[in-house]
């Protein structure tokens, strides 16, 4: 539950509100003009995926008709062009080209699933355009027409599963939607878990398609596994709507956080909206971000959504905040740059700053992607999140896993080295001879 804010708290919170920009009195007088700079949005939706990237559509649209009431970028007035991949991840890459080559984006905000940003990587890179992507991911890359504001495996799964141990599971159950981001992830897990002591026999891993809604084998196997008298955890990287069948068959099978709690990588509050959370109350997500987290910055955040949707009962998210971060780097970014072209932005944005939403500064690192903070959130019956655990520092961003063999001796840096795999031992860049 969100605690009682005090009355500096709402002082705070106002002025954070108006530097947000919803409550300028003289806002008329620094709209833009000129010749439109042009920011893509390439979210689905329609499709499986629609249940989370629709909100990402609308919480960019926001960021915008905000940043044009503050005077634009450069002066000049931002113009959203929104595109629907449709959870379609081939079409992610036609459109990421519609969007670059027809209709002259200077950036792009989208793609929810790894698999769609593996689509439009080429296309990125082809025509030299960036890419802001605002999921938490499985690592294993970096590359210089991308900038990653979600979170990498070590500022979400491994944390997650140190909160558990802590907690006293030994036994692991890791469930995930059939793609490359639960996959990848489960495999560094496997290799943490076993470097941790626990053996092979004590984890077990389960795909089910994107979609996915007869859960009641899949959980029933669940139940099983979880009856050996050690304590057991779900770890899920179920994506997308399937999650909503999943946790009503959780809640049907009896499946209690007392018992076997889940702790899931890819549920927020605009999941959680669909779902009765009366049964899952005490089961976990793990996110940089939660709507409760009690800040101003926040506060005034969650004050210009409701203003800009209408809708005092829509929720924010984990990766809204991301793309509110990474909105503010590109933005500052140009304004450092004195320009959109491309080339220009990617060398101004490393080293950039923004104040995130839990009252840290994000700072974008070499690698592309950002320090954050990590917290483990429990489920309340109101469908929002008790912080239950968080990092005393913001965490920087690993593009590469020191779990993963072939990965530990990789290092990213597109500063110094110009390199997204730069191996340490070798002491060469491998490029494009490595798939990222």
């Amino acid at each position: 539950m969100k605690s009682a804010i005090t009355w500096m708290q709402k002082t705070a919170a106002a002025a954070a509100i108006a530097a947000f920009g919803i409550s300028g009195a003289n806002a008329q007088d620094k709209m833009p003009s000129g010749e439109p700079i042009k920011v893509g949005i390439l979210h689905s939706l329609s499709g499986t995926m629609a249940i989370s990237e629709t909100t990402l559509k609308d919480a960019m649209l926001m960021l915008i008709d905000e940043q044009n009431k503050k005077g634009g970028v450069l002066g000049r007035p931002l113009e959203a062009v929104v595109v629907d991949p449709a959870s379609d991840w081939p079409l992610f890459a036609e459109k990421a080209r519609e969007l670059i080559s027809q209709e002259k984006v200077s950036v792009v905000f989208g793609c929810w699933t790894s698999v769609s940003r593996k689509s439009v990587l080429p296309v990125f890179k082809e025509l030299d355009s960036i890419l802001f992507y605002p999921v938490q991911y499985e690592g294993e890359e970096s590359e210089r027409n991308v900038f990653y504001t979600g979170a990498a495996p070590n500022q979400q799964a491994i944390p997650a599963v140190d909160y558990l141990m802590n907690e006293g599971v030994e036994r692991w159950v890791l469930e995930g939607t059939d793609y490359v981001y639960p996959r990848t992830t489960n495999k560094i897990l496997e290799a943490y878990l076993k470097a941790k002591g626990v053996a092979a026999e004590d984890i077990k891993v389960n795909y089910t398609p994107f979609g996915f809604s007869d859960w009641q084998t899949e959980v029933s196997a669940i139940k099983e596994f979880g009856s050996t008298g050690k304590k057991t955890a779900v770890v899920s990287t179920v994506n997308g709507d399937a999650n909503v069948p999943f946790y009503k068959e959780l809640g049907n099978q009896g499946i209690k956080a007392t018992d076997i709690p889940v702790v899931a990588f890819s549920v927020g509050e605009e999941e959680l909206a669909g779902i009765d959370t009366a049964p899952l109350v005490g089961h976990l997500a793990a996110w940089n971000y939660f709507q409760s987290v009690d800040t101003p910055e926040n506060e005034a955040f969650i004050t210009a959504w409701h203003k800009f949707i209408g809708n005092e009962e829509r929720v924010t998210n984990d990766p809204m905040e991301a793309h509110y971060i990474g909105f503010n780097m590109w933005v500052k970014a140009v304004e450092k740059a004195g320009t959109v072209e491309p080339d220009k932005v990617i060398d101004a944005l490393p080293g950039t700053e923004q104040a995130n939403l839990t009252g840290g500064m994000s700072k974008m690192l070499p690698n592309h992607h950002i320090t954050k903070p990590v917290l483990i959130g429990e489920i309340n019956a109101e469908g929002q999140f008790d912080v239950v655990s968080e990092t005393e520092e913001l965490v920087p961003g690993d593009a590469w896993s020191d779990f993963l063999p072939e990965s530990k001796k990789l290092e990213a840096d597109w500063v110094e080295l110009k390199c997204g795999n730069y191996d340490t031992e070798a002491k060469k860049c491998l490029g494009d001879t490595m798939a990222n």
